[in-house]
C-alpha cells in the first residue's frame, strides 16, 4: 500500500490545470477524485489530461469532464496475488483501494506489491581479507572492490541481498578499509544501513562476529565478500528455520576429475579400470545462517574460523545443517576464478540490469 495515498485525493471541482500540477508534484501519474468523505468518484491520470489537451478543451475546466468515472478498484480484503493478477491482465499499475461503502482507504502500486517484505536479519559481509592469491590485482585495491562485470564483487553481493528485502548490513573490514568505506558509505545509496566492524588484526571468518556491537535478536547471515552466487536468501532462511537449526552452512557440489585410470583391485587381481573418473564432494560455500546463541561459542578478540565454530556446535550436540546450493556459485580465490567470473557475470547477472 502506498503510504502517502491521501496526497492523491482531490475534489471533482479541481481544474484540469490544477490536477496537472499536482500530478507533476506527487509524481504518481494518477489522482483519485473523491467526495468530502473520501467516496470514490473516479480517477484522473496524466494520459487523461493529455487527451484533454489534444481535444482542445480549456485547462480551466473541472476534471469532471475528463476523469474516468468507472475506474478499477480493489477492496481491502483482496489478496496481493489477486491484485497482481488483475493489474497485469488490465495492464494498469495503480489502483485505488475502497471499503464496502466505496470510500477510498488506500492506493496500490504494482511496484510496491512486487517489492519484497523488509527482512530485519543482520547480514555480515566479510570484506577484510588481504587477497594475497590475487596479489597483482589487490596491491592497490581490496579484493571486495575488484570489478567483475561493471561493478565491485561486494556491490553485487550487497544488491543480491537488497533484492530479497535485507537492509541491515555490517561490513567486516581490515585491509584498505577506507577504500571500502568511501565506496559504500552508510548504505543510503542502496536504501539500506551499512555499519563497519574494524578488525585490527586477523580474526578469521568467524572471529569478527565477536566484534558486533550487540547480540543479534534474530538469525544472522554471514557471507564471504569474494563470492558470486544466485542463491535465494529467503529460501535459505526458510530452510534454516524449518530445520530449527542453530547454524546452517551452504554447500556446493564440487567435481574433481582424476587425470588417470583408477584401478579397482581385489587382492592381486585387477577387477576394473575407471578411466579418469569424476569424484564429487560437498564443499563449504562460505555462506552461513547463525542463531544468536551460536555466537556465544565464538571467543572474544581471537582468530577463529567458521569451521572451528561448526566443530564446537557439533561437539556440543547442537543442530548444524547443510543447505545444498543448486544455484550458480563461484569463490573468487585465484586468478583463474577471477577470469572465469568476468565471463560468467554477463551470462548470469546481466539480465538484472536490463
Amino acid at each position: 500500500m502506498y503510504k502517502d495515498w491521501e496526497k492523491a485525493l482531490i475534489p471533482s471541482s479541481t481544474s484540469i490545470i490544477e490536477a496537472m500540477r499536482l500530478i507533476d508534484k506527487i509524481a504518481l501519474q494518477i489522482l483519485l477524485v473523491t467526495t468530502e468523505d473520501k467516496t470514490l468518484l473516479g480517477t484522473i491520470t496524466d494520459g487523461d489530461i493529455r487527451r484533454a489537451i489534444l481535444r482542445g478543451g480549456s485547462m480551466e475546466d473541472s476534471i469532471e469532464s475528463v476523469m474516468n468515472t468507472k475506474p478499477t478498484a480493489f477492496t481491502a480484503d483482496e489478496s496481493v496475488e489477486d491484485m497482481l493478477v488483475a493489474m497485469r491482465l488490465l495492464k494498469i499499475s495503480k489502483v485505488p483501494v475502497v471499503d464496502q461503502k466505496n470510500r477510498v482507504v488506500g492506493l496500490e502500486i504494482i511496484d510496491e506489491l512486487l517489492r519484497p517484505a523488509p527482512k530485519d536479519n543482520p547480514v555480515v559481509l566479510m570484506a577484510g581479507g588481504l587477497g594475497t592469491r590475487l596479489a597483482s590485482l589487490t596491491q592497490e585495491c581490496p579484493k571486495p572492490l575488484l570489478q567483475v562485470g561493471n561493478r565491485p564483487v561486494l556491490q553485487t553481493i550487497l544488491e543480491n541481498f537488497v533484492a530479497y528485502g535485507f537492509h541491515n548490513f555490517y561490513f567486516s573490514v581490515n585491509y584498505k578499509a577506507e577504500m571500502i568505506k568511501k565506496f559504500f558509505g552508510d548504505g543510503s545509496k542502496w536504501g539500506v544501513s551499512i555499519k563497519y566492524i574494524h578488525e585490527n588484526k586477523r580474526m578469521g571468518t568467524a572471529g569478527a562476529l565477536s566484534l558486533l556491537p550487540e547480540r543479534p535478536k534474530m538469525p544472522v547471515f554471514v557471507m564471504n565478500g569474494d563470492i558470486l552466487t544466485k542463491v535465494n536468501f529467503i529460501q535459505l532462511l526458510d530452510f534454516h528455520t524449518e530445520h530449527r537449526a542453530v547454524a546452517t552452512m551452504c554447500a556446493f557440489k564440487y567435481g574433481l576429475q582424476i587425470p588417470y585410470g583408477v584401478l579397482q583391485i581385489d587382492d592381486n587381481s585387477l577387477v576394473k579400470i575407471d578411466e579418469k573418473p569424476v569424484q564429487s564432494f560437498f564443499v563449504n560455500a562460505g555462506i552461513y545462517v547463525l542463531e544468536p546463541r551460536a555466537l556465544d561459542h565464538i571467543p572474544a578478540d581471537t582468530f577463529f574460523d567458521m569451521p572451528n565454530l561448526y566443530e564446537k556446535l557439533i561437539e556440543s550436540k547442537q543442530e548444524a545443517v547443510v543447505f545444498p546450493l543448486r544455484e550458480y556459485w563461484l569463490d573468487i580465490g585465484h586468478m583463474s576464478d577471477f577470469e572465469r567470473a568476468q565471463g560468467d557475470f554477463h551470462k548470469i547477472f546481466d539480465n538484472e540490469e536490463s
